[in-house]
């Protein structure tokens, strides 16, 4: 059983996790902590970017010798392969670590099986410590590989009375400055921000992230159905990051960027894009996790394809009477159908509330 100094560190790894969120893609986010033989933390480190070091070769060179008959705790199991980088079982073996606590299996195939490797060797290993919530910290790329697609969270700003915008179109700003620089932090901490045509032609927005120290630029995501939102000089085509402008197999798509277009299929029912066709044309770019920022038309048709992972709905004590709604036609027509949703969070952001909620799983049978 895991000591009380093993959780007080594995809390510091699930922490030091948290700070590679928005860089590490299509690798997770890892936190390790290591302790020398008499218990004391001698090292720590996190998985920085894809294709650096990961947390457990940035803990053992902090700790040097003192690795040596100590513990390693680790939010992820170490990695049994070689990639980018070698195989972090393997450097835990030979640094001479006793033991191996670690929080949470890894589902990844190709990387699985460290555990073995540790045991193999003769060191004693641990397994699910906090797991809940080194888990939470790993939702998206957990997710991403239980489900073969990126991880999607919808956003969303309104009313009180659940508007987006008034009768005349007018939106900005509805939610305050506060709530607005915490968008930023969600888009940093995503691969990609996603948006419609109509928010591209009525906003034209920039999509990149702004007040946050150090954060790694998302790549920007149009869903451009008929190639004819975004124009020459649209400001997501600024170059300060990457772009994608998602369009119809058949569209004509001339005006824009070569490198910039992605053509994928029509949906099979109704307007715009195959949803699945779009999520998978990302996962094969190495994004892992996806902050899907509207319109309302987008946003009903991820929610139909099953494919909204998190809510964060941002409400402000402002009420409108008339406007566009957060979502529009979702493929529900009755009561029974609704996507119920379980709250997690509820936060004051300045005057705002910031709500976040995840489906419940549907009861098998119904």
């Amino acid at each position: 059983m895991a000591t009380a100094a093993e959780r007080t560190a594995m809390r510091r790894a699930i922490t030091l996790a948290a700070r590679g969120l928005g860089a590490t893609s299509p690798n997770p986010v890892v936190g390790c902590v290591i302790l020398d033989a008499a218990g004391e933390q001698a090292g720590e480190g996190f998985h920085q970017r894809a294709g650096g070091p990961h947390a457990e070769v940035h803990a053992l060179r902090a700790a040097g010798e003192r690795a040596r008959g100590g513990t390693a705790l680790v939010t992820l199991e170490p990695c049994n392969h070689t990639g980018r980088t070698g195989p972090c079982a393997q450097a835990l073996v030979e640094a001479g670590v006793s033991r191996v606590v670690y929080a949470v299996s890894d589902p990844n195939p190709q990387a699985t099986g460290g555990a073995d490797t540790l045991r193999a060797a003769g060191v004693q290993v641990e397994q699910g410590v906090l797991a809940d919530e080194a888990e939470t910290g790993n939702t998206a790329w957990l997710t991403s590989v239980r489900l073969g697609r990126p991880y999607v969270l919808w956003k969303y700003a309104a009313t009180l009375d659940g508007r987006i915008a008034a009768a005349d179109a007018t939106s900005r700003w509805i939610t305050s400055p506060e709530a607005r620089a915490d968008v930023h932090r969600l888009r940093a901490e995503a691969d990609a921000v996603v948006v419609g045509s109509g928010t591209a032609r009525a906003d034209d927005p920039q999509l990149g992230v702004r007040g946050v120290e150090g954060a790694v630029q998302p790549l920007r995501v149009v869903v451009d159905t008929g190639a004819t939102a975004v124009r020459p000089g649209a400001r997501v085509l600024d170059g300060s990051a990457p772009t994608l402008i998602a369009v119809a197999d058949d569209a004509e798509a001339g005006h824009l960027p070569e490198d910039a277009v992605l053509r994928l299929p029509r949906a099979a029912a109704g307007p715009g894009l195959g949803i699945g066709a779009l999520l998978a044309a990302l996962h094969t770019r190495g994004v892992r996790s996806v902050l899907l920022e509207g319109g309302p038309t987008l946003a009903g048709a991820f929610v139909a394809a099953g494919a909204v992972d998190t809510v964060v709905g941002y409400l402000a004590p402002v009420l409108l009477g008339a406007g566009p709604a957060a979502l529009a036609d979702a493929g529900i027509s009755t009561i029974s159908q609704a996507l119920r949703l379980d709250v997690t969070e509820t936060v004051r952001i300045g005057p705002d509330l910031r709500i976040t909620a995840v489906p419940v799983p549907a009861r098998k049978g119904n």
